[in-house]
């Protein structure tokens, strides 16, 4: 028998499990937290954040996508726990802040920005002492492998290329340079992206399996090279970084 639709897939599962457990470090008795999500969109991550207590601000250049986000929230019953502002990047300071946020989510907007030091630079200055940054991008070596065994061989060779794209090392050196401290790194996706849903969906006990073991490889450097994602999770404003490989 089949295990009931899942909302969320495998990869976004354990990359919302990840966040939440890094940002109860910030607060182990589980108070609210001021979190910026920036270029959250239409407020997936956002509303799951503020179902957990916090108070989010969403920070997102499209008016359409904050007309969802306020939609979106309406619906959830989280009115006053989300707030959308318009701006990017390049608003953070102006719309946010300085020093006034505990955490500050930017998944999947590093690889688009016309300057990524100068967007990360915003980003510590907007945190509290010790706040924490969760950072997600795609990465390029899985979207070389990706196009290549898809038999887009010249769409590989682009994405080779494309130095929008970021490795793993690049993007922790990145973050270091703006003032961070890397706490931990992990890829998202390296296995459970390339397993079918029928599978996942068709199997009793496939779904929980899945999880577990992308969890379990997801900081084994080699799996995580290839991982169409990284996350690093940072803070700023500590003199002891955690090891990452």
């Amino acid at each position: 028998m089949a295990e009931p639709r899942r909302r969320r897939s495998v990869s976004a599962a354990f990359l919302l499990e990840l966040l939440t457990g890094q940002q109860a470090e910030l607060d182990p008795a589980g108070g609210a937290l001021q979190v910026v999500d920036l270029g959250g969109g239409t407020g997936g991550v956002a509303t799951a954040l503020a179902g957990q207590g916090h108070r989010v601000t969403v920070i997102d250049p499209s008016p359409d996508a904050l007309a969802s986000l306020e939609r979106r929230t309406a619906e959830a019953g989280l009115e006053g726990r989300i707030v959308a502002r318009q701006g990017d990047a390049a608003d953070l300071l102006d719309v946010v802040g300085e020093r006034s946020t505990d955490v500050v989510v930017c998944h999947r907007v590093l690889e688009v920005v016309e300057s990524p030091a100068e967007a990360l630079a915003a980003m510590a200055a907007v945190l509290r002492p010790a706040g924490a940054l969760s950072l997600l991008a795609s990465q390029r070596k899985a979207a070389v492998l990706g196009h290549a065994l898809a038999g887009h061989v010249a769409l590989a060779r682009r994405a080779w290329a494309d130095r929008s794209r970021f490795d793993h090392d690049q993007l922790v050196d990145l973050v270091r340079a703006a003032g961070f401290t890397v706490q931990a790194s992990h890829g998202i996706g390296a296995i459970s992206d390339h397993v079918p849903e029928s599978v996942v969906d068709g199997e009793p006990g496939a779904y929980a399996e899945l999880t577990a073991l992308e969890a379990e490889t997801s900081q084994d450097p080699a799996f995580r090279a290839l991982a169409p994602l990284v996350h690093v999770f940072a803070r700023v404003g500590l003199l002891t970084p955690a090891a990452v490989d």
